[in-house]
């Protein structure tokens, strides 16, 4: 049973060491598309209008990424050494301690990219509601406008009938 327990949780560190690799590599991709994205179109743009590349881009592709990663390959191969050599479970609290002391900035790396999606998805949310209430406006005016014209044609022919 214990050997069950064991092989399951190193196919579940190897997992999220993946994931953790999977994850970073999809966030250099985007990085690298969005600076051949940023080329064209500083091709287009005006030396004014150029943005550069600032501090804060060079800090999370230097540091943050690397020091994410870094925080959840050494915890996945800190588990999985540890189910497979048991000299390692002596020292879990040195392991332990390395790796409290690489999440906690990266954890904050981490808080403060969900803060950003949070924050576009609120800018998402906020736009489609400003465009759900400009279709509604819209649609009332329509109704208003077939109304009017409608109630317009009735007097016509009110005033053409009293004539007769």
């Amino acid at each position: 049973m214990i050997e069950w327990i064991d092989k399951t949780l190193e196919v579940l560190a190897i997992a999220c060491v993946f994931l953790g690799m999977i994850i970073i590599l999809k966030m250099m991709n985007a990085i690298v598309n969005r600076t051949k994205k940023t080329k064209k179109e500083k091709e287009t743009m005006s030396k004014e209008a150029r943005e550069g590349v600032t501090f804060n881009d060079i800090f999370m592709f230097m540091i943050a990424v690397p020091l994410v990663l870094l925080w959840v390959g050494f915890a996945g191969a800190v588990i999985y050494v540890g189910l497979g050599d048991s000299s390692v479970l002596g020292q879990i609290e040195s392991y332990t301690t390395l790796i409290a002391i690489l999440g906690g900035p990266a954890l904050l790396i981490i808080k403060d990219a969900l803060d950003v999606w949070k924050q576009e998805q609120a800018e998402k949310t906020a736009f489609y509601k400003v465009k759900a209430q400009s279709v509604i406006d819209y649609n009332a005016s329509v109704l208003q406008q077939s109304q009017d014209i409608e109630a317009n044609e009735q007097t016509q022919d009110h005033k053409e009938r009293g004539k007769k």
